[in-house]
């Protein structure tokens, strides 16, 4: 496999798809870490994750459009509205989600998992029916276009370095919120023990429902930033919702540091394998290891202790 390459070319190649892999990463981080809040924190297995994301993709499609047409002279700066947007947008139709369905199903992840999934149909065939079948891509501003030359054959797009800062911020913005502030200690005391939280006065019900628009609402930003490096389809979303899951359980669901640990490994894994072997395989390969190691440590690599 690395026999037709010499030293300098496989250096090459492993620098070029190792920064592949970290805008992989960084989608991969953005969408995992609201999973990892909703499953993690409330054991609820949201197979509908992909379409949230999918609708973040389609608000940002929108105001691309609209700016671009009605306010050409915001143009520039779009994007960080579009991202906001984005945030709020798919985290209100979580937290509608999450009252007229997912209360009903707590403690019930069969009938959670086929019910989100059953959601995930009806999103998709509303963005079919509304977007139609065929992607549509955003129009960037020019500031995000073109790349940072490191040497002769290395080239790094600005609009990967963008997406890259942007998972940085959000990951540390969430670390505040779950670790260092009063709304993340009340969610982690109705993780930890439901009945004694509610017990001292915490709305457990409240924070459930803020939670879950939480963890949709990070999944509506990971569309927005999935625009800048693919183009949006009503199905773009299944296409990261295995990879996602499999992000969760490997680094353990209620750990963010796991989450962010796997999402590295299983991105760079997949990311240089691809450009020596075919996608199916990588991801083959991928799925292969993670199961092993699961098998030795089926808490997954960084596990929270909590009580049940």
């Amino acid at each position: 496999m690395f026999a037709d390459y010499s030293w300098t070319e496989l250096g090459s190649i492993f620098a070029m798809q190792g920064f592949a892999g970290l805008i992989l990463f960084s989608v991969f981080v953005l969408m995992a870490l609201g999973l990892a809040i909703i499953f993690g924190q409330m054991g609820v297995i949201n197979m509908a994750h992909g379409e949230f994301m999918i609708l973040g993709a389609y608000v940002t499609y929108l105001c691309s459009n609209f700016v671009e047409t009605f306010i050409p002279a915001l143009f520039g700066v779009y994007f960080f509205f579009a991202m906001i947007l984005a945030f709020v947008v798919a985290g209100a139709l979580g937290a509608l989600v999450e009252w007229s369905l997912i209360r009903h199903l707590y403690r019930r992840p069969l009938d959670t998992l086929l019910a989100t999934w059953g959601l995930s149909l009806i999103l998709q065939q509303a963005y079919r029916s509304i977007f139609g079948a065929r992607e549509v891509g955003v129009t960037l501003p020019n500031w995000l276009l073109g790349s940072v030359p490191l040497t002769d054959i290395i080239e790094i797009p600005i609009n990967g370095i963008f997406v890259m800062v942007l998972t940085l911020v959000i990951a540390v913005s969430v670390y505040f919120l779950m670790f260092r502030s009063r709304t993340g200690m009340q969610s982690r005391a109705v993780v930890q023990n439901r009945v004694m939280a509610g017990a001292v006065g915490i709305n457990t019900e409240k924070v459930d429902r803020m939670t879950f628009a939480l963890g949709c609402g990070i999944a509506g930003v990971a569309g927005s930033a999935f625009t800048m490096i693919g183009s949006t389809g009503p199905t773009a979303g299944q296409l990261y919702i295995v990879d996602t899951f499999l992000i969760v359980v490997f680094g353990g669901a209620a750990s963010l540091l796991g989450t962010i640990a796997s999402s590295f490994a299983i991105s760079q894994a997949q990311s240089t394998m691809e450009f020596f072997l075919s996608g199916s395989m990588a991801k083959v390969l991928t799925l292969l290891t993670v199961v092993g190691i699961l098998m030795l440590r089926p808490e997954g690599l960084f596990s929270a202790k909590i009580r049940r």
